[in-house]
């Protein structure tokens, strides 16, 4: 990995030379030379790389490497953003004074020469060192199955592709298993409260309990679903929380009042709802039977309809001892299944290909998967990129080198270790450590693509240079071609997906996970922590840490250790477990974080529990490109955050009260994206005109910002307003931001007044802004823009209380490319709007509708040919609703009907010998959980 370290900083050295070389006058020479030394020790790292495994000196070699090229660009960037500084704040001093800061300054310089010539004399050593264990120079970096940055610039047109988040199709193996449990799971006779999948990992344990849990018969038997992931680290509250929540659909109201109960009321809860009702919970990955002992007090042990079906690596948890349980083992595939898998995977369009050219090669490295999809899945996504057999025998010779040096530290797991070991080493170097990012997350959890986009650019691991010529891409974009990659090499899995198709949630397997960490230690990229425990009392690594993610329990006192000399090199700071997590002590809590001084990522995220300061320290933080402190009770930002001139995300938004927020974020230039309060104060107006790359702003208030400004920033894509006050000079305000709201692309508008010139004014905005792909609408505006019908890339909308006259549903129907459409509470007029019509014809590409608590519709008209291409139909909480529509067996496409707390006379005419079953009897999937 040292050759995806040292071009990451070459490119942020050069970058920053280019763009900061008045800042560099004094040390350019010593730059220049540490630039020229990186390049030549380029050429010996992929080698380095490969052979650290095979000898002990090499990987020292390696991680001073790595350290070198870390410590070369801090001090560059150091001394740059200093000469700055100082530039900027320097004014009038007499003679003397000017004198002494001038042999001050000579001072600095000749001391920063000398750091960085002694970092450059370092490296030629370590190159030198490097010819002497024989490692070779390779000028061709993407030799041995690497992708050159060219190639990936031809291809990342057709790696913008679309993923559904649908059930696992593509199954091998399963079939039976399948029909067994649900035979299983449905049967009213001797049937079992707990049905458990054992299997070790990778065996497809998750994917089998998915096929089970959205199986037709399945959907139609049971009133209520929910799934949980519990995993290592089960957070026994949440998990009864997350099953509660799903089991009776909560309201906001609901969720808060669950919040609030104790562990034995919360207990009971659950207890008594699933006994009552008909119910399929599913507890995906538990490890330890203490886990099960604490969950299952919530669990009815006495006669239910309701079952529990569980998936588990450990046997003793399979059985669960004193109850009712069917115990399913899950058994590699055999070597046809395994065959057939990989042939699926890995020539998925290649029909023409003779397969018993290559059937003798894939069933000798299909030997080393142990027929455990998860690796014949990764394998195949390292063969679908080789499209000839000598390729194919490459990669068999290094499976074959990686057997026989031994890889793998289980039996149980070694083959599967070594093909996941191989998957890593084919990625490009640019891929490797965005790959080794992704260990930070949580076991079993799903992360936002657009956050991890944000941070991959905040820890420079994104280039510009991997840029197609010619085109406008940001390096948000670039981010997610390079997380499509890692999504179609298999290391990578798609969990939920936007309305343009785009990714919104990815996870990772168990396995890759632990494949991620082992590498991440191995080459120092960073280190996970339990509480607070010492960076420097962990087991011993090469190199110094530069990245840690931290996890809080209760036991935790306070965010980090005492103050340690590693903290220095710390370039990212992530907390998890904030959450639940109570302090014995609030004051000063932050305050230990302010030490960690070179900090590029600093996620202080959901501090809600406690009040916290964010102290004015903060600004001394200079290297800082990610700020979140999301979530987390804060009253007050300090000025000093105007210093933070590299920071790229800033994320403050919060739900107190208020907010004071200074008025300098007009300094973060460099600012990308910007989330501000819920709630805030400025003195006088925020000013924002000088964001000229900003992206993201969130927060936009009338009342305290000035809407001229959106005109000058140019690159903005997504919005949220708050129209809290009358705008003054509307119309020409408009003609000069008009350009820029036409650029955007998601808008969020709220409207806090119910008065109607305020609506108008809502209008006239939303008018502006004709490239929306997203728009979200709350507060009243009763009537939408006439021309709605016209904006071509509208897919999503939401209308949450706009009280709509009845005659808007006329435009809503109109649009053409709407695949989205929520409706919440008081959408349209509670007095006038009683019957909901579709009509013929309308919403012709509406694929997903929502309605959720529209007490006033006493009625819905579907009429036929009615939204045809409807998949998912969602209603909640319409009290006024007793039957459903006649129409809704004329939706041939719909796949997913919930039906969620309503009115007990409509809830008795949808069950199976109810008089309206016949209109949803065709829907695959029936969600129906009563009030």
């Amino acid at each position: 990995m040292a050759e995806a370290v040292v071009s990451v900083v070459l490119e942020s050295v050069r970058d920053f030379t280019i763009q900061e070389a008045k800042f560099l006058s004094g040390v350019s020479r010593q730059v220049e030379a540490a630039q020229t030394e990186l390049e030549f020790m380029q050429g010996f790292l992929k080698d380095a790389d490969a052979r650290q495994g095979q000898d002990t000196r090499v990987q020292i070699c390696v991680a001073r490497i790595r350290d070198a090229a870390y410590d070369l660009e801090d001090i560059i960037e150091t001394y740059g953003l200093k000469v700055d500084s100082k530039k900027k704040k320097r004014g009038l001093k007499n003679v003397l004074k000017r004198f002494a800061c001038i042999f001050k300054e000579w001072v600095d310089v000749h001391r920063i020469g000398n750091e960085i010539e002694n970092i450059t004399t370092k490296i030629s050593a370590l190159r030198s060192s490097l010819q002497s264990y024989n490692i070779k120079e390779i000028r061709d970096r993407d030799s041995g199955g690497g992708e050159s940055s060219m190639q990936l610039h031809e291809r990342q047109g057709l790696l913008r592709r679309s993923y559904s988040h649908v059930v696992e199709r593509d199954v091998v193996g399963l079939e039976n298993n399948v029909e067994g449990l649900v035979m299983h799971v449905l049967k009213d006779e001797n049937r079992h409260q707990v049905v458990s999948i054992w299997g070790m990992g990778g065996l497809g344990k998750t994917t089998l309990a998915g096929q089970v849990y959205h199986h037709k018969k399945v959907r139609q038997h049971f009133h209520s679903f929910a799934w949980v992931c519990v995993s290592q680290r089960c957070q026994v509250r949440n998990v009864w929380e997350g099953i509660l929540f799903k089991l009776i659909s909560a309201t906001k109201e609901q969720k808060q009042e669950i919040k609030e109960m104790t562990y034995d009321e919360i207990a009971k809860k659950l207890f008594l709802v699933m006994k009552e009702m008909r119910c399929l919970v599913i507890l995906d990955d538990i490890w330890h039977i203490e886990t099960w002992n604490l969950l299952k007090v919530a669990f009815p042990n006495v006669e239910t309809e309701s079952t529990i079906l569980l998936t588990t690596r450990n046997q003793a948890v399979a059985s669960l001892p004193n109850r009712n349980v069917f115990l399913h083992k899950l058994q590699p595939l055999n070597e046809n299944e395994s065959w057939e898998l990989l042939v699926k995977k890995a020539i998925p369009a290649r029909a023409e290909i003779d397969l018993g050219m290559y059937r003798d090669l894939g069933r000798k490295m299909l030997q080393y998967c142990k027929g455990l999809p998860l690796a014949i899945t990764v394998l195949a996504g390292v063969l679908v990129r080789k499209n000839s057999i000598r390729e194919w025998e490459r990669v068999y010779e290094n499976v074959h080198e990686y057997i026989s040096r031994g890889i793998g530290h289980e039996e149980e797991y070694g083959g599967v270790s070594q093909v996941l070991a191989l998957s890593y080493d084919d990625l490009p170097y640019y891929l490797k450590l965005c790959f080794l990012y992704l260990g930070h997350y949580p076991e079993d959890s799903e992360f936002l693509v657009s956050k991890l986009t944000k941070l991959w650019v905040a820890e420079g691991l994104i280039s510009l240079r991997q840029q197609r010529h010619g085109s406008r891409e940001t390096m948000e974009d670039i981010a997610r071609d390079c997380l499509s990659e890692l999504v179609e090499r298999c290391l990578v899995q798609v969990g939920t997906s936007g309305s343009t198709g785009t990714i919104k949630g990815c996870r990772i397997h168990d396995l890759v996970r632990d494949m991620c960490l082992l590498k991440a230690k191995e080459e120092s990229f960073l280190q996970m922590q339990e509480n607070t425990s010492s960076v420097a009392a962990e087991a011993e690594q090469l190199g110094k840490i530069r990245r840690l993610a931290i996890y809080l329990d209760e036991k935790a006192d306070r965010l980090v250790s005492s103050r340690d000399e590693t903290n220095g090199h710390v370039r990212s700071l992530l907390f998890f477990g904030l959450r639940e997590w109570r302090p014995k002590n609030e004051k000063g809590l932050l305050s230990p974080l302010m030490d960690f001084t070179m900090l590029r990522v600093l996620k202080v995220e959901g501090l809600n529990e406690v009040k916290v300061e964010l102290p004015s320290e903060i600004g001394n933080m200079v290297h800082l490109r990610f700020l979140s402190v999301k979530d987390s009770r804060i009253k007050t930002l300090p000025p000093s955050l105007g210093n933070l001139v590299c920071l790229q995300t800033l994320d403050c938004c919060v739900r107190n009260d208020y907010v004071v927020v200074p008025n300098v974020i007009k300094k973060m230039k460099q600012l990308r994206h910007l989330y501000l309060p819920w709630n805030y104060r400025v003195k006088g107006k925020l000013e924002l005109s000088t964001l000229g790359h900003l992206q993201t702003l969130g927060g936009l208030s009338s009342k305290y910002c000035d809407l001229k400004d959106v005109g000058r920033l140019t690159n903005l894509r997504k919005l949220k307003i708050t129209l809290s006050s009358s705008l003054q000079n509307l119309e020409e305000i408009l003609k000069s931001t008009g350009s820029t709201l036409n650029r955007i692309r998601s808008l969020i508008f709220w409207n806090n007044s119910e008065t109607n010139g305020r609506a108008e004014q809502a209008m006239q905005i939303v008018s502006s802004c004709r490239g929306i792909y997203k728009l979200r609408l709350k507060g009243p505006i009763a009537e939408l823009p006439k021309e709605l019908h016209n904006y071509p890339n509208l897919t999503k909308l939401e209308l949450n209380n706009c009280g709509l006259k009845e005659d808007q549903m006329g435009i809503l129907e109109k649009l053409p490319n709407l695949t989205i459409l929520k409706l919440f509470e008081e959408a349209f007029e509670e007095n006038t709007t009683k019957i909901l019509v579709f009509s013929k014809g309308g919403f012709p590409s509406l694929e997903f509708l929502d309605l959720w608590g529209v007490d006033g519709i006493t009625e819905l008209r579907l009429e036929e040919g009615a939204m045809p291409r409807l998949c998912r139909l969602n209603i909640k909480c319409c009290l006024g609703l007793t039957t459903l529509p006649d129409g809704l067996r004329y939706l041939t496409n719909l796949r997913e009907l919930t039906i969620a707390r309503m009115s007990r006379e409509l809830h008795g005419r949808i069950q199976e010998d109810g008089e309206d079953f016949y209109k949803i009897q065709h829907v695959p999937s029936l969600v129906m959980m009563a009030r």
